[in-house]
């Protein structure tokens, strides 16, 4: 739904609701205080009228006198093919996000707003992950969005990216949740993935117009990424990952938590431990997830699927020194001079046969010129 009336009190119009959420000194917490108070916001704008409310002075001037110029860009936008501002009362908000603490009471979509009740998995994670990782989580959003579950994550670099690449590339809808007005791209290189998002599924934010990148809204963000779906799913995570935000805000909204386990040398895996220490499911195939959420969510093993195993490139039959270098490269990053010791064959070899194993899918380079089994 876009510009017009938005709750069932006719009295209420979308003005009236973004009055309130564009008032400064107040977020979700104390709209919807205001919302049970006055039955809505166009009772809620007459109150402050007529009364303090027991808010700060420079948020009932805004209330009593808004900035009609940020409200008519929000309305312009509405208008245009493809926007929708909901409400928190509206039957189109999702079901799953209105049970959290602090439910924004409006949304921004880009895009199918009837995406947002399908059912949801959240995949977040590094935005510098190992090559690995992001073939992992590629891998995986692919395969789970084919079991019937909506991928969402939150358009930044490395997992999250790569959860809605494997998605689209699927074929499947999915969801990303902006740290910014849907009016602007952030990160600006993802502004063909905000594009096919958009057509395919939905950006969504809480964020009005205008809104820039700011390190605060990136948390926020996450409450909502979380809130969205059944559970979140943390692909690889430094110990002090934003992803683990969102791990944090499933864990506090009732939501499951998995993570997938990594190599003990692997910094990116250490917030992934964290999670699984402090209870979260360890995952090691995505069937994992479907195990867990199938029952609850009515999804399914893909057709043609073994065993719930990721899709996985062809095993090429190799000869026996690419098998002699094959098992000298381990899961974790190893440098060209280990794999020469290790292996017994000369550096040109080693060279060269690297190359070859990287083109067939057996290994991935790194930065510093480290390599790490991919299978």
């Amino acid at each position: 739904m876009a510009a017009g009336p938005s709750t069932s009190n006719s009295d209420d119009t979308l003005t009236d609701w973004l009055i309130l959420h564009h008032a400064p000194g107040i977020g979700a917490v104390t709209i919807h205080q205001l919302l049970e108070r006055y039955s809505g916001p166009a009772a809620a704008l007459h109150a402050a009228a007529q009364q303090d409310l027991g808010l700060d002075p420079a948020t009932l001037r805004f209330l009593r006198q808004p900035d009609r110029e940020r409200i008519e860009c929000d309305l312009s936008w509405a208008e245009q093919p493809g926007n929708h501002i909901i409400t928190c009362r509206d039957p189109a908000y999702p079901a799953l996000l209105l049970q959290i603490a602090d439910p924004p009471p409006l949304l921004y979509v880009l895009g199918n707003v009837g995406i947002l009740g399908q059912l949801q998995l959240a995949m977040v994670g590094s935005r510098n992950p190992t090559t690995s990782g992001q073939r992992t989580a590629t891998e995986f959003a692919r395969h789970l969005a084919l079991s019937g579950l909506t991928i969402t994550s939150g358009l930044a670099l490395g997992i999250d990216a790569a959860s809605h690449r494997g998605t689209l590339d699927a074929g499947k809808p999915t969801i990303a949740v902006m740290g910014t007005g849907l009016d602007r791209v952030y990160p600006s290189r993802h502004r063909e993935l905000a594009h096919a998002i958009a057509e395919h599924g939905a950006l969504v934010s809480e964020f009005p117009t205008g809104t820039v990148p700011r390190p605060e809204n990136f948390p926020r963000r996450n409450r909502i990424i979380s809130g969205l779906s059944l559970g979140t799913l943390v692909v690889e995570a430094a110990i002090r990952s934003g992803s683990l935000i969102t791990a944090r805000c499933a864990g506090e909204q009732g939501r499951e938590v998995f993570a997938i386990p990594g190599s003990i040398h692997n910094p990116l895996a250490r917030g992934c431990h964290a999670l699984i220490r402090q209870g979260a499911k360890l995952v090691e195939t995505a069937q994992d997830v479907i195990d867990e959420l199938g029952a609850l969510a009515g999804v399914c093993t893909p057709p043609g699927s073994q065993a719930g195993e990721l899709a996985r490139a062809p095993t090429l039959e190799l000869a026996a020194d690419y098998l002699q270098l094959l098992d000298s490269v381990g899961y974790d990053p190893t440098s060209v001079d280990a794999l020469v010791e290790t292996s017994g064959l000369t550096p040109a070899e080693v060279s060269s046969m690297l190359l070859q194993l990287e083109m067939s899918g057996y290994v991935a380079s790194s930065a510093g010129g480290m390599y790490n089994r991919l299978k």
